[in-house]
């Protein structure tokens, strides 16, 4: 398999309402419906990246173009935003405009679970297996799906930096529960304010936030600037609070009947998912393949290391796509 392709990379952009929520959807390839309806020439496989959070597709732009040619432009890469995490274009508002109430609490974390089986229900034929490949807390969501729809044809599930327990007893977490479960609110009033901010400016100050790293992703830098939007900055700290409170016991039922499907990869200085939660699950789950990351690659990978991601990525899963 190669990890790079020289010709353009089809990429499909969506702004759609799920759950009555305003979601953002990338597609990596020429399959924009998967739906039952569309042909039958659907493909056998679709990778979906579940993000972690903020939850913005944008970010994942550059490894999921990666991560499709790397992949031989044989199947569709499609990552899906959480539901309000992504600034809607002009005339769409985030919450849908409709007396139907979809589903409860949609920005909540068990709301975002809900969210995403709803996409799969609604745009993606039963017949289509699925990779899951999730990041930091969408890997909770992932376990959370395979947990709730049995019936979903997962050939894998990629955990990458997996904050699946402990998160506020994690050092990060530590440091950010007082703020984000108490004084999130203060937040509001100069993020109200920079949103008045020109986009160049907007722009630099992103850039100078990022300026410790030596590379930094640029469809990374155009994302962020949804972080200047006080509607998407409430849903994205509002679900992550409920991280600090939900995310606290491992769920090692979930993670035993469905072994065979995972794939675990944990940082060494990851203070979200520190090495002794890689210790504990690797003595817990001794025939699991649970890896240790031996390059230093960040838990925000997306920022500068999405390419060297998606390259070890489709190694590992080279024998799972010859069988099929």
């Amino acid at each position: 398999m190669r990890s790079a392709s020289e010709e353009p990379v089809p990429l499909h952009e969506e702004f759609i309402y799920c759950c009555g929520a305003a979601t953002h959807v990338l597609k990596c390839g020429p399959w924009k419906d998967l739906s039952k309806d569309e042909s039958k020439n659907l493909p056998r496989l679709l990778f979906m990246i579940i993000p972690g959070n903020p939850g913005l597709a944008g970010y994942y732009r550059t490894f999921i173009q990666a991560l499709y040619c790397g992949l031989n432009q044989q199947y569709p890469v499609w990552v899906v935003s959480h539901a309000g995490h992504c600034k809607p274009p002009s005339g769409m508002e985030m919450i849908e405009d409709t007396d139907i109430k979809e589903l409860e609490d949609v920005f909540g974390l068990n709301g975002q679970v809900e969210h995403k089986l709803n996409f799969l229900k609604k745009n993606v034929s039963k017949d289509i297996k699925l990779v899951l490949i999730a990041h930091s807390i969408g890997c909770y969501i992932t376990l959370e799906m395979m947990k709730r729809a049995s019936e979903l044809q997962v050939l894998r599930s990629v955990l990458l930096f997996p904050t699946i327990e402990r998160m506020a007893q994690s050092p990060q977490g530590k440091l950010m529960t007082p703020l984000l479960c108490k004084l999130r609110y203060l937040l509001y009033m100069p993020i109200y304010l920079l949103s008045f901010l020109p986009e160049g400016v907007k722009a630099s100050l992103v850039r100078f936030a990022l300026r410790g790293m030596k590379t930094c992703d640029e469809s990374s830098i155009t994302t962020s600037i949804n972080l200047f939007s006080v509607d998407c900055i409430a849903n994205i700290l509002y679900m992550a609070s409920q991280e600090m409170i939900k995310v606290v016991e491992r769920d090692s039922t979930t993670i035993k009947q469905n072994l065979k499907k995972l794939i675990f990869y944990y940082g060494t200085g990851d203070s979200w998912c520190p090495q002794h939660y890689y210790d504990e699950i690797k003595m817990d789950f001794p025939d699991g393949d649970i890896r240790l990351c031996e390059k230093g690659l960040r838990h925000a990978f997306v920022l500068d290391a999405s390419k060297e991601m998606a390259a070890m990525i489709t190694d590992w899963l080279q024998d799972d796509l010859t069988k099929l």
